[in-house]
């Protein structure tokens, strides 16, 4: 023993091993079961080469003490110190699998089927695992074999015998084996229906790839076929019971546990079709139901165990179809769906320790490999297999996936499924994260082989794999496209033409050959900017394509990249500012309007690069800055043509922004309340309207009267430029009022008032590169018939004698938007009284207002529309929400303050809050009044014109759906979501308004 205070030589020697608890192992080590060997020095070095030797250690004495006798166990110990291949094959899964360790406690005699080391050993194939399954008479039997057979398997692996494409092929060999036994013991047991049919086991997944998980479920398809002289229906029921029976054989937990639970549900109508079908039924089905993602299944289709005619005759039927299916008509929506990361359904604490499908993960490369052959493999058959390492390979070879690109891919497969397995080799369970404690980190590390800093070097390892993916995975698919139109280093090999618009048109691109044109032209040369734009191209089209309308996308990018190319901060800001690139190819591929926005003034795309350049400015900050232009131009036409241009700036700031809020971006979801984007594109459109106006003022008087008008002057807003609802295809609806100032004669006034008016509307629709205001005065009083512009006194003169009822209503919405605020002010105390009446409005007046209601619907509905998706006028609409909120603006306004507001959803709220509207109705208003603005704003976002009903192009259909949410191929949800929701609310109008 130590002197005391003095640590042993053995505690010293144990840490220097690696041993996390040396005292817990020194007792270990004096255990009787260890005595023959506990000071044998070649046993502390196989320890301290494990990858936990605490748990080595612990695990070996278990094994000793389990030996049936001291024969025995004299006989292990002196086996183990003498054979260098026991030990490293037997202490190494012991430092890496606790399970293993458990099924040696309970079958302490094998670890002898480690002590063998002929060379069938070391690669056994499904013959050799058959072998060592054949005495295996029932499932627990089986089981036994089946994990003494996975010892050796775990015994290669760790000891490096074997690497990780190797280790899975075995490990699909072993579940091969595995199935082929439990068909013949359920046959066994049930003589009469093997004597019925022909039963084939098709492996599909990993199983079928050859590339299998240490835990996994083996995914299979059962085809079968009546024997000669057999009733089809009968044979199979026979072979449904078969297969059930195969089923539970590998999936029962008993009490030497479970192999793997058996998984049926890639078959045919998954889980709702039947277990087994015949040939002709299975091909039956591909031919008319199957989707894109059942064919991509297929690529690993196996057979493995069963009739082998019958399997071979399976594969020879439906592979031809798996080939095809780049051509079927849904392809491209279905990829563009596949594309996109699984990743809602992982908790979010659990995203950053998903090895298989977080981002960078393995699934990222399964698919990118998949969906390649998919493309590809038509016309090239050295792209059919099922393995993901050699399908890599082989797309490399053929110049579908650049050389070095593959290589690294390879590398980080590799790696991601070595740590997979060692993680799943632990406790035998399946499992994808990457644990949190740090011994179980320190174990794995050591376990792949990092020795200095286990824990540290192994974070460091798997986040730079996991980055090579993420980079990779998109790369993957437009690299090659780059170097199919640009020169290549000497023994590359380029996509072909063919091969190059095949792989463009399967990811959505309408027109390859117009899309090559453009790539050529922008990555061709050995400019800085060519250079540039080479780097960026594979990454801009992944999100292109992940828009409904990719070739606009590239389109517009090069338009702009041909604008702003020689510029240096342009090419600077895509490729320093992380957001830029994105933003940009976001808003070139969602329509027509933010890109023709911003080829009017390229420039405009450093906003997207600013952090807060997404933000909407103030109105007052827009119009210090308008006016600021304005008094700097030389004339009236240069200044509003100056106040026009920040206008165009601002609208396409606003679309910007609307764009990527609706869709969101790889760092940020998209915006979850579409409420708050519909709120935020009303108001920004408002304030840069309103500042717009204020600078034409401007300059109209300016022109003329210098510094002042004889006459003070307001406009007005009304209609959704009041209630600040603006949307993009929207005019400016105003008033005009003017007062004579003290002095001036009152004709001389209104003249001054009406030359500004006419000035005004001229300046703002000019023709010019800026889209025009259009400035709508139709709701003053009379209408078209009545004078543009009126004095305060004749307003108040024209409402106290002559005022109707829709006059009042159309007055709910107005508010002082440029000019002389004191004068808007006093309008807005003039008409209060009109739109907010002392007691409510008479019984005469609601019915009027409901008359003019009916009238408008059955009269303004265009011919031909579909009322069911009219937003403004249609059922449900614009329309019925706000008309039933102004009914009770003025119905109750003058008792209730907060309904005296201009904007529908604040009233909406207000009568809420009053208990004027139950909360299901109003939110059943709120949500339909939304959805329709949205609909309006995404069809001017997406066809460049104003419209209130759904575009009829599928392409432009497809737009709308991804700008309001939906996921590619879902444009008939989106539609009947419509519907259905403006049904409600039409149902609650009626109530609600018409009293019904």
């Amino acid at each position: 023993m130590a002197a005391p205070g003095r640590r042993s030589s053995t505690f010293t020697r144990l840490i220097r091993h690696g041993f996390t608890d040396p005292a817990a192992a020194e007792r270990l080590l004096d255990d009787d079961a260890l005595a023959l060997v506990r000071h044998d020095p070649v046993l502390l070095d196989a320890l301290g080469a494990s990858a936990d030797p605490d748990l080595a250690l612990r695990s070996l004495v278990r094994l000793a003490e389990a030996q049936p006798g001291d024969d025995e166990r004299q006989e292990f110990l002196r086996t183990l110190v003498a054979a260098k291949p026991l030990r490293d094959r037997l202490l190494g899964v012991l430092g890496t699998s606790e399970a293993l360790a458990d099924h040696l406690a309970r079958h302490p005699s094998d670890w002898h089927a480690l002590l063998t080391y002929e060379a069938t050993d070391l690669h056994p194939g499904v013959a050799e695992f058959e072998h060592g399954l054949a005495a295996a008479d029932d499932q627990d039997a089986l089981r036994v074999a089946y994990r003494r057979c996975l010892l050796t398997i775990a015994a290669r692996d760790v000891c490096g015998t074997t690497d990780v494409a190797e280790t899975a092929a075995e490990l699909a060999d072993l579940a091969t084996a595995t199935l082929r036994a439990a068909l013949g013991l359920a046959r066994s047991a049930a003589p009469e229906d093997a004597a019925m049919c022909r039963l084939a086991v098709i492996a599909m997944g990993k199983c079928g790839g050859h590339e299998l998980n240490y835990v996994s479920d083996v995914d299979v398809i059962f085809v079968g076929e009546a024997l000669d002289g057999v009733d089809e229906a009968q044979a199979m029921r026979a072979a449904t019971r078969l297969a059930s029976h195969l089923m539970r054989i590998c999936s029962e937990t008993t009490v030497e546990g479970t192999i793997w639970p058996v998984d049926a549900n890639l078959r045919p109508e998954g889980r709702n079709g039947p277990l087994v079908r015949t040939l002709s039924s299975h091909v039956a089905y591909y031919q008319r139901w199957a989707k894109t993602w059942e064919f991509q299944a297929l690529l690993k289709a196996r057979p493995v165990a069963g009739d082998p005619a019958l399997g071979e005759e399976y594969v020879a039927a439906l592979s031809p179809m798996v080939w095809q299916a780049a051509e079927r008509e849904n392809f491209v929506p279905d990829v563009q769906k596949m594309r996109r990361r699984v990743v809602d359904n992982i908790p979010p604490g659990q995203v950053d320790r998903e090895l298989k499908l977080g981002p960078g993960g393995l699934r990222d490369v399964e698919f990118a490999v998949q969906l390649l052959q998919l493309v590809h493999g038509r016309s090239d058959a050295s792209l059919h297999s099922g393995s993901t390492l050699e399908a890599l390979q082989a797309l490399a070879a053929g110049g579908y996936v650049g050389r070095a690109d593959a290589a690294q891919l390879d590398e980080a497969y590799r790696f991601l499924r070595q740590l997979e397995h060692r993680i799943q080799l632990y406790r035998l369970r399946r499992t994808h994260l990457v644990p949190e404690e740090e011994a179980d980190l320190r174990r794995l590390g050591r376990s792949l082989g990092l020795r200095g800093e286990p824990v540290t070097e192994l974070q460091q390892v798997w986040r730079r794999h996991g980055g090579v993916v993420r980079r990779l995975h998109e790369k993957l698919f437009y690299r090659p496209l780059l170097d199919a139109v640009a020169g290549l280093a000497p023994g590359e090999t380029r996509l072909s033409p063919r091969a190059a618009g095949q792989r463009l048109q399967a990811l959505g691109y309408a027109d390859p050959v117009g899309a090559l044109r453009h790539l050529e032209a922008l990555s061709s040369g050995v400019t800085r900017k060519a250079a540039i734009q080479r780097t960026l191209l594979p990454v801009l089209l992944g999100w292109f394509a992940d828009s409904a309308d990719p070739d606009a996308g590239l389109l517009g990018f090069r338009k702009v990249s041909d604008a702003l190319g020689k510029t240096p901060w342009y090419l600077r800001l895509l490729r320093d500012e992380g957001a830029a690139a994105e933003n940009l190819a976001r808003v070139l591929s969602a329509g027509r309007l933010a890109p023709d926005l911003l080829l009017r003034a390229p420039e405009a795309v450093a906003i997207l690069g600013d952090p807060l350049g997404l933000t909407p400015r103030t109105r007052e900050h827009l119009e210090q800055e308008v006016l600021a232009a304005v008094g700097r131009a030389n004339g009236a036409e240069a200044a509003v043509a100056a106040a026009r241009g920040v206008r165009r700036r601002e609208l396409f700031r606003t679309t910007a922004a609307d764009i990527i809020g609706s869709y969101g971006t790889e760092d940020s979801p998209a915006e979850s309340d579409p409420g708050a984007l519909v709120d935020r594109v009303g108001c920004a459109l408002t304030a840069l309207n309103a500042a717009t106006l204020a600078g034409a003022l401007r300059a109209a008087v300016r022109a003329q009267w210098g510094d002042e008008l004889p006459t003070r002057f307001a406009v007005i807003g009304m209609g959704r430029f009041g209630g600040q609802e603006l949307g993009y295809g929207s005019d400016a609806d105003v008033l005009f009022v003017h007062e004579p100032r003290e002095g001036v004669d009152e004709q001389e006034a209104a003249q001054a008032a009406n030359k500004v008016v006419t000035e005004m509307r001229r300046l703002l629709q000019l023709p010019t590169a800026d889209p025009p205001l259009m400035i709508d005065a139709d709701l003053r009083p009379e209408g078209k018939s009545g004078p543009m512009v009126r004095s305060l006194k004749s307003y108040e003169a024209y409402y106290r004698r002559w005022s109707l009822v829709w006059e009042s209503q159309a007055l709910l919405r107005a508010e002082p938007m440029a000019g002389d605020l004191e004068l808007g002010g006093r309008f807005i105390e003039l008409i209060d009284p009109l739109r907010y009446p002392a007691e409510g409005l008479g019984e005469d007046a609601v019915r009027e207002i409901r008359r003019l209601k009916a009238r408008m619907e059955s009269e303004r509905m265009p011919r031909g529309a579909d009322p069911t998706l009219h937003t403004k006028l249609g059922r449900g609409g614009l329309s019925d929400v706000e008309w039933t909120v102004q009914l009770l603006q003025m119905q109750h306004g003058w008792a209730e303050p907060g309904l005296r507001t201009p904007r529908t959803r604040d009233a909406l709220a207000a009568a809420h809050a009053a208990g004027l509207i139950p909360t299901e109705e109003a939110q059943i208003l709120d949500e339909a009044w939304v959805l329709a603005s949205r609909v309006r704003n995404g069809v001017m976002l997406v066809r460049g014109r104003a419209g209130d009903t759904f575009p009829s192009d599928g392409r432009e259909l497809a737009a709308m759906g991804r700008y309001l949410g939906y996921e590619t191929g879902h444009v008939g949800d989106m539609l009947d979501d419509y519907r259905r929701i403006t049904r409600r609310a039409r149902a609650v109008m009626e109530d609600r308004f018409y009293g019904a």
